[in-house]
């Protein structure tokens, strides 16, 4: 199981459990696919905290305080830090609430 401080720019198939320390509110943007909702999670281990993008149906999946579990993500850097995504292939797990 991957830890927050091993994540590196660039990195993919990535599966770890942290817990939800906040959730921004979400906002709408515009993507190429058209109108989408998007929210920033911030998320720890024992090792460190990230941010993680949250789009569309993800938004209301998670609360902080849950405990989650993320399967399959990828870390980009944005804006000078590293952020993790759930694309197509991933999925978030809610562990416990």
């Amino acid at each position: 199981m991957m830890k927050v401080r091993d994540i590196k720019p660039g990195m993919e198939n990535i599966t770890l459990i942290v817990r939800v320390i906040s959730v921004s509110k979400p906002r709408k943007v515009m993507t190429r696919y058209g109108e989408a909702l998007v929210a920033n999670a911030v998320v720890a281990d024992e090792t460190g905290k990230i941010i993680l993008n949250l789009w569309r149906k993800q938004v209301n999946l998670v609360k902080p305080g849950y405990l989650i579990r993320i399967e399959n993500a990828f870390a980009r850097r944005f804006r000078d830090r590293v952020e993790l995504n759930i694309g197509s292939r991933g999925r978030i797990i809610v562990v416990r609430k």
